[in-house]
C-alpha cells in the first residue's frame, strides 16, 4: 500500500493559513474544519510551515496568556515531516514514529499535495484488518471459494 492510495481515497488537498494570522484564529479553524493541523504559507507554491495543535500547546506553555495573539509565524513548526504519494505506507509511519508527529506532508515534485494523519493510517489499517477477516471466514464456511 502507497501513501497515494491513502490520498486517493481520503482526497487531496491541504488547508493554509498566513503566517500573518494569529494563533487563535488557526484553533478556530481547527474547530470549524475538525482538524488539528494547517501549512503555513504565503502563496500556494510558497510553503513556510505548518502547525498542529501541540504547536499550540507548546506555545502557550512557553508564551503563557501572550500566545492566542501570537503571529503563526512566529510559532508555527518550520521543519516539516514529508513524504511522496509513491512511498509506501510503513515509510510514513515510520517518518511519524521517529519524528514523533501526527500529520506528515505528502509532496509530490515539490508541491504540497495533501496530509497523511496517524488517524488516516489507523483507518486504513483497521479497514484492512476487518477486510482480511472476512476473508478468513469466507474461506473458513466455504462462500466465494467454490
Amino acid at each position: 500500500m502507497f501513501v497515494g492510495d491513502i490520498m486517493k481515497n481520503k482526497g487531496f488537498g491541504v488547508i493554509a493559513v498566513s503566517p500573518d494570522q494569529t494563533m487563535v484564529e488557526v484553533l478556530r479553524l481547527f474547530r470549524a474544519n475538525n482538524i488539528g493541523f494547517v501549512v503555513v504559507s504565503r502563496s500556494n507554491s510558497e510553503y513556510l510551515g505548518s502547525l498542529s495543535e501541540r504547536d499550540c500547546c507548546n506555545a502557550v506553555a512557553e508564551y503563557g496568556t501572550d500566545a492566542p495573539t501570537m503571529r503563526v509565524g512566529d510559532i508555527m513548526n518550520r521543519d516539516m515531516a514529508t513524504c511522496s504519494t509513491r512511498d509506501v505506507l510503513p515509510v510514513a509511519m515510520a517518518i511519524m514514529t521517529e519524528r514523533r508527529t501526527r500529520h506528515v506532508l505528502v509532496m509530490d515534485d515539490g508541491d504540497v499535495i495533501g496530509v497523511v494523519s496517524v488517524g488516516d493510517v489507523v483507518k486504513h489499517r483497521l479497514d484492512e484488518a476487518q477486510r482480511t477477516e472476512q476473508d478468513l471466514q469466507d474461506y473458513i464456511c466455504g462462500n466465494r471459494y467454490h
